[in-house]
């Protein structure tokens, strides 16, 4: 049976405690990342769209550099945006400069109604390099 280990970034915010879950789980080689938000430390949401957006970004990077990975390593990515027609120009314009070069992660984009008070959430899974 694989076991798994909670990762957690140096500076979590309250939502891990408040809502009961871990910011990422490493097997194996693998790091699954939960829904990473614009959230502020105290859990509140960065009420800016631009601004939580790359918030969101921030507290994934935190959260890979925990479970010893980077952007680079990044295989899957889903995200969730509450109106997406409006939003994805922000979007894509942090994911551009995150994602600069080919090869690409796989990214599928999920509208939905409710978010918890957000307006958009990056979940992914990330191979863990070797050295690691």
């Amino acid at each position: 049976m694989t076991s798994r280990h909670a990762v957690f970034p140096a500076n979590r915010h309250a939502l891990y405690e408040e809502h009961g879950y871990s910011a990422a789980i490493r097997s194996d080689n693998l790091l699954f990342v939960s829904g990473q938000v614009g959230s502020r430390a105290d859990g509140t949401p960065e009420p800016d769209f631009p601004a939580q957006v790359q918030l969101a970004f921030d507290n994934l990077e935190a959260t890979l550099h925990a479970g010893g990975c980077s952007f680079d390593d990044i295989i899957d990515v889903t995200t969730f945006h509450t109106d997406p027609e409006s939003q994805f120009p922000a979007i894509m314009e942090i994911k551009q400069r995150v994602f600069s070069q080919r090869p690409y992660p796989n990214w599928t984009a999920i509208g939905v109604n409710w978010l918890a008070g957000f307006d958009f959430e990056i979940k992914v899974i990330a191979r863990i390099p070797p050295a690691h």
